[in-house]
């Protein structure tokens, strides 16, 4: 289910996802192919972690990059649940060939 809802989503962001929500910034957001792509891997990666324990996981992984890197938007980046979703947004194909688990891929 997409949302539209701009003062949820924070500076610098087009959207987030918590299952079973996509939440867009702006109503055109919905037509933008590689967002709704990034955020239904978001789904995906949650899905097969049981919700919550993906963003137990995320959050710490992200704070262990922001200590590595001691810079905030690299930190994000850098987060295997994003690099799988950036790397990918693009590809329309990608969750239908998706294997279980692939983010460990981006771990390193």
């Amino acid at each position: 289910m997409i949302i539209v809802f701009k003062y949820l989503i924070p500076k610098g962001f087009s959207g987030f996802t918590i299952f079973p929500f996509i939440f867009l910034k702006k109503k055109e957001d919905k037509l933008n192919r590689f967002l709704l792509n990034h955020e239904r891997i978001h789904i995906r990666q949650q899905l097969e972690m049981l919700v919550f324990p993906f963003f137990i996981w995320y959050f710490l992984e992200f704070f262990i990059r922001l200590i590595l890197y001691r810079n905030w938007k690299k930190a994000y980046y850098n987060i295997s649940f994003e690099k799988e979703a950036y790397l990918n947004d693009n590809n329309a194909d990608y969750l239908v060939n998706r294997k279980l688990y692939d983010f460990f891929k981006f771990l390193k």
